[in-house]
Formats: C-alpha cells, sequence, structure tokens
C-alpha cells in the first residue's frame, strides 16, 4: 500500500497590500524552518515513522500544535500511556530551545525531513516510511535513479568476495550506486568492492551516528561518510537494537531498484531484506553457490522460488535494460 503524502508541511500565508513582497517570503522561510524545527525536536525525542507522525498531525492540525497538546490527548492519539506522553512533551519543550539544525550542522549530520527534495520517493512505497532520514556525505546520491542493494551473510566467505568481482565493475561502470548496510561479512564486502573499482555507495544503518556498529567498520564508515553516505532514520544519539535492523532493511530495499544476495543461510536476515523487496516489487538477483555449503542453502531456496540467478554485473544491466 502507497503512503500518501500529508499536506501539512507549511503554514501557509495569504499575501496582501500590507505585507510587501519581501516580507511575505521572509514570513513563509521562518514558518518553514519553525516547522522543521519542531519536527526535528519531536522526532529527536519520539522518532516515530511517516505514517504515526501523519496521524498525530491529523488530529492536531500542524507542528505549531504540539507544544499545547495535552499528556491525556497525546496519549489517546498515539495510543501510549499518560505518564509516556507526559515525558515525551516534557523533553520536547527542553529540545525544542535548541537549535537542531545547529547541531546536527556542526557535526556535518545533514537532516532531510519526508517533505525535501533529497527524500527517495520510493520510501513513500512502504507502510512506515521514516519521518527525517539523517545523512553524512553526499547526499546527492539520494536522487540518483540507479541503485543497486548488494547483501548477504554476516558469515559471507570468498566466495561472495570473488562474485563481487565480476557483480560490482559492470554496475559502477553504469554510475550504479551500491547500497548496503554496513554489517559483517557481505555488506562489508560490497562497500568495499564499490570503492575498489570508483563507484558510489550508501550504508544504511540500524542506529545513530553516535554509535557506529559494528567496531570494526569504523573506518569504512568514516571512509564512506567522507566521500559516499551514511544513512539513518535514527537520531545520533539511538543505539544498536537487534530490532532495528529489520527496520533498516527495509530502507535498504526501499531506495534500491533491485536487490543482489551473494550468500545466505536458511535462517539468514537477508531474507528478511528480500521480503520487502518483493513486496515492492524489486528484483531480485541470486548468486547459485554450492549445494552443499551452509551459506548458499539460503540463497539457492530463493532461486527455487523465483529469483534471478546471475554470476556477473552484466546480466543485472541487462535485466534492469540499464545498457
Amino acid at each position: 500500500m502507497r503512503f500518501t503524502l500529508p499536506l501539512f508541511a507549511v503554514t501557509f500565508y495569504a499575501f496582501s497590500e500590507s505585507l510587501n513582497e519581501e516580507s511575505f517570503f521572509y514570513l513563509i522561510r521562518s514558518d518553514i524552518l519553525n516547522n522543521l524545527q519542531e519536527i526535528l525536536s519531536f522526532h529527536y525525542v519520539y522518532p516515530l515513522p511517516l505514517n504515526k507522525f501523519q496521524i498525530l498531525m491529523k488530529s492536531i492540525e500542524c507542528t505549531h500544535n504540539i507544544i499545547e497538546t495535552s499528556p491525556t490527548e497525546l496519549a489517546k492519539i498515539l495510543s501510549i500511556s499518560t505518564n509516556h506522553a507526559r515525558t515525551i512533551l516534557t523533553n520536547y519543550k527542553q529540545v525544542l530551545k535548541i537549535n537542531l539544525l545547529d547541531v546536527y550542522n556542526a557535526a556535518n549530520i545533514k537532516a532531510i525531513p519526508f517533505n525535501s527534495e533529497y527524500y527517495p520517493e520510493n520510501l513513500y512505497d512502504l507502510v512506515d516510511p521514516p519521518t527525517i532520514l539523517y545523512a553524512k556525505g553526499d547526499i546527492s546520491l539520494l536522487v540518483n535513479p540507479r541503485k543497486v542493494a548488494i547483501i548477504g551473510s554476516r558469515k559471507a566467505t570468498n566466495y561472495s568476495s570473488t562474485a563481487l568481482e565480476y557483480i560490482v565493475p559492470p554496475l559502477v561502470e553504469k554510475n550504479i550506486v551500491i547500497v548496503s548496510g554496513l554489517a559483517k561479512g557481505a555488506d562489508s564486502l560490497a562497500h568495499h568492492a564499490a570503492i575498489k573499482y570508483g563507484g558510489k555507495t550508501i550504508a544504511v544503518l540500524g542506529h545513530g551516528f553516535s554509535h557506529i556498529y559494528p567496531r570494526e567498520n569504523r573506518e569504512l564508515a568514516c571512509q564512506i561518510g567522507g566521500n559516499h553516505l551514511l544513512l539513518t532514520e535514527y537520531p545520533p544519539y539511538v543505539g544498536v537494537q537487534k530490532w532495528h535492523f529489520p527496520m533498516r532493511n527495509r530502507i535498504i530495499s526501499g531506495i534500491s531498484n533491485a536487490l543482489v544476495v551473494t550468500e545466505a543461510s536458511l535462517k539468514s536476515g537477508t531474507l528478511i531484506t528480500t521480503d520487502h523487496a518483493l513486496e515492492h516489487g524489486r528484483d531480485i538477483f541470486v548468486v547459485p553457490g554450492p549445494i552443499l555449503k551452509e551459506q548458499s542453502k539460503g540463497t539457492n531456496s530463493l532461486l527455487r522460488e523465483g529469483a534471478i540467478p546471475i554470476w556477473d554485473g552484466y546480466q543485472i544491466l541487462e535485466e534492469l535494460k540499464l545498457f
């Protein structure tokens, strides 16, 4: 089901003779900035997805009214306890005093709300799109129409490394951005391959920027954040939680045109990402593997279910008609 973009992002002013053009546009700019500050502040204390944020806005009409909302009313709208709602509102009022845009800019973090030109339109196809994306690096990669996700087992072997030597170079030649999740194994190999062959890569994280995980990928994350793109839906302070990673996976598949799986066991979390991709009509490409190898049982199962077998990047280009 496609998400319907809400029409509450900005308060519009009626132009009148008493309001000259310069003042008119100053009011609009100020209101947009205030609106963004309110969205950022609420998301900081309660990072709810866009579908729930829309429910809140339908009930209170605009972000300016959050501060006047009672704990009882907020609890009813968001289906949470009154105590939780009271804590949210107390924290919101405190955070609202801080200019988060300045704080984020100082940390080289770009906050991309749902109504930004850089927000990937494909994410509106999700049931629960992120309200805000936080980015470090080259945000122009988000509007590149050609993205392919490459994922696989955290226990990926040299088989994945070898496969990526054949898969990634043809994609890079066509300026396709390689998307993955910065995890151990296949994700790391995909990012490294994109960089090695002169391409661009996006790493989607399941936590805030203050908690790079896994630790051994901090140097890789720094390189991606400097010359490519780190992306997350979580405010910087949010730590690593196991349930965040399935949420991250929906963004990986959501911003990509297709998905490549190199290796995966039958119980691999990779299969969650392929499920998301299938729900949204993405092509699934799979590297066939030895029938007795544990890390190929999941990928071979995907092939049996109809995924497209590939062993080089040119096959992907042909299927996607990107020659």
